[in-house]
């Protein structure tokens, strides 16, 4: 005999969704959610689409008129960036040297502390051991520290070395030239570890501890159980990381002016791009080409980093 699941006045009869993910993906789904979608989507590009179509036009035309003009008199030149990059003259960008110096000091910098803060984070989840919640918690706090109040200090542990009660116990690392570049990477590093390993921790702790007794039972160790299980259970976590310590490292100006210096040798994109703004801030065609050739590889990075990016956040958040 057939049964009926009563309905009661007012209800509907349509199941409602059982997760948290269920019920955010109903309502991102709406139109009004598509629409306002799609105009935050291009509030967001028209400046990036501006500044890409200013570095493409004569430098007579940037200067009269404004980019939009552009679908009116259309005028296309590569000038702008053959002078920007290989200019050989004094007011030109020659940015070619600095670009290769950015991408120098950011790999290694990205590479670095993502490395050591999966290890550290795989550590203090699944490795028993004294005083690991406090370590934790130690880690934690160290994001409270302002990057600013640490300068010195390091600085200083670079080029003094340490010394205790008279007693020289580093000497000073005395680097010149290119080798400031590991000056950089270490300062990077040491700045990124604490938020990546508590980003990454809480992927890590998150994993099933089924997965690591069965892998203990098969006698895997700690390095095995790492590599081979945690390391591609994590990779959106990894990725996430990555793109936010990119982007951070390839955009500064501070730490790589202090810890590189401002010579041709070693100092960034942005140390370059910051002296034209200053000496040829009216040069605007060479700022245009110049600020989109620093932001190239960052784009590149992010998209093909997006689908990773976007599971990384979701992961943890939300479940279902």
């Amino acid at each position: 005999m057939a049964t009926t699941t009563p309905v009661l006045p007012g209800l509907t009869a349509e199941p409602l969704p059982k997760t948290v993910a269920g019920r955010v993906r109903k309502r991102l789904n709406t139109r009004a959610a598509t629409i306002v979608s799609i105009l935050i989507a291009v509030l967001w590009t028209v400046p990036t689409f501006g500044l890409f179509i200013s570095s493409l036009r004569p430098e007579q035309a940037i200067k009269t008129t404004g980019w939009w003009t552009f679908f009116s008199d259309p005028q296309l030149t590569l000038e702008n960036y053959n002078e920007v990059l290989f200019g050989q003259s004094a007011s030109s960008g020659q940015l070619a040297n600095y670009f290769v110096n950015s991408l120098v000091i950011t790999i290694p910098s990205v590479l670095f502390p993502v490395a050591f803060a999966a290890m550290a984070a795989y550590a203090l989840s699944w490795i028993q051991f004294r005083g690991r919640e406090w370590l934790y918690i130690l880690i934690f706090a160290l994001q409270i520290v302002p990057l600013q109040m640490s300068l010195v200090p390091l600085l200083s542990f670079f080029s003094r070395g340490v010394s205790l009660g008279g007693i020289t116990l580093m000497p000073a690392w005395q680097l010149e030239d290119e080798q400031k570049f590991i000056q950089v990477w270490f300062a990077h590093t040491c700045f990124a570890l604490p938020f990546a390993v508590f980003l990454l921790h809480n992927f890590v702790s998150q994993l099933p501890g089924e997965l690591m007794e069965a892998a203990r039972v098969d006698g895997a160790s700690h390095p095995k159980i790492f590599r081979t299980i945690v390391l591609p259970l994590i990779t959106p976590a990894l990725a996430s990381l990555t793109i936010f310590q990119f982007l951070w490292v390839w955009n500064d100006l501070l730490v790589a002016l202090i810890f590189a210096g401002g010579g041709d040798e070693t100092a960034p994109l942005t140390v370059r791009l910051a002296e034209l703004a200053g000496t040829r801030g009216n040069e605007w065609q060479r700022l245009t080409s110049g600020a989109f050739v620093s932001i190239v590889i960052p784009l590149i990075v992010f998209l093909s980093l997006q689908r990773y990016f976007v599971r990384g956040l979701l992961t943890g958040s939300v479940k279902g």
